[in-house]
């Protein structure tokens, strides 16, 4: 398999070819072929990930306090994160997958697609070290960062705007996806909240949550 294109959108050119190739082997095609899976290298990569996220962190947002640092990094140092990253470079068509695994469509899975996303960190860092693998991994997350931490002191306005019109006693309170909008790695959602039927407001999103949490606080300041 030809990785040039695969270097090219990451933005990093392997000395040891051999690392990447490793990178993207499944553990259902390892099992096959006998060949050691991208397993460990996912296990390393892992914990680089969070060390160079952590830094970044630290380092761009000195105002945030402990607790809110890590909410921001668990909201950024997860599987949907990750699997955005691997659609963003196409890590689908380089996956070395098992024949039971290829035939079950095994290279649009978020998990395998993520779980290659770490083995590439460490690959990319026991090629060229910590300052090439920094620059991968800040390069793909800062903007997922940046929405994070704008978020991060939200209060939770489902619950606020649930608690305001129950005062009035039972009420049905409904979310509903109305719009979805963009490519995969960077969709738009647009949601509106509906009090007993009726439509109160309407929110959009860089996810489903964030889109039902806009539409709920647009909510509580019309019933202002």
């Amino acid at each position: 398999m030809n990785f040039e294109k695969l270097e090219n959108s990451i933005g990093y050119n392997f000395k040891n070819k051999s690392l990447l190739k490793q990178a993207m082997i499944h553990k259902s095609y390892a099992y096959e072929h006998k060949v050691e899976s991208n397993e460990k290298l996912e296990f390393l990569g892992d914990s680089i990930l969070e060390f160079i996220s952590s830094k970044y962190i630290y380092q761009k947002y000195p105002e945030l306090k402990e607790g809110e640092m890590t909410k921001v990094r668990a909201a950024v140092v997860c599987e949907k994160s990750l699997y955005k990253i691997a659609k963003m470079h196409n890590f689908s068509d380089f996956l070395y997958l098992g024949k039971s695994e290829k035939r079950t469509g095994g290279n649009q899975r978020p998990a395998i697609l993520a779980d290659s996303v770490e083995a590439v960190i460490a690959a990319i860092y026991l090629d060229g070290g910590i300052e090439e693998v920094e620059k991968f991994i800040v390069n793909n997350l800062k903007e997922e960062i940046e929405i994070a931490t704008k978020h991060v002191g939200d209060k939770d306005y489902k619950t606020v705007l649930q608690e305001k019109l129950q005062i009035h006693g039972d009420v049905k309170i409904e979310y509903i996806i109305i719009k979805e909008s963009g490519p995969d790695h960077d969709k738009t959602f647009e949601a509106e909240v509906k009090y007993n039927g009726k439509i109160l407001a309407e929110g959009k999103g860089k996810s489903k949550k964030e889109a039902q949490m806009q539409a709920a606080k647009k909510a509580l300041e019309n019933l202002r």
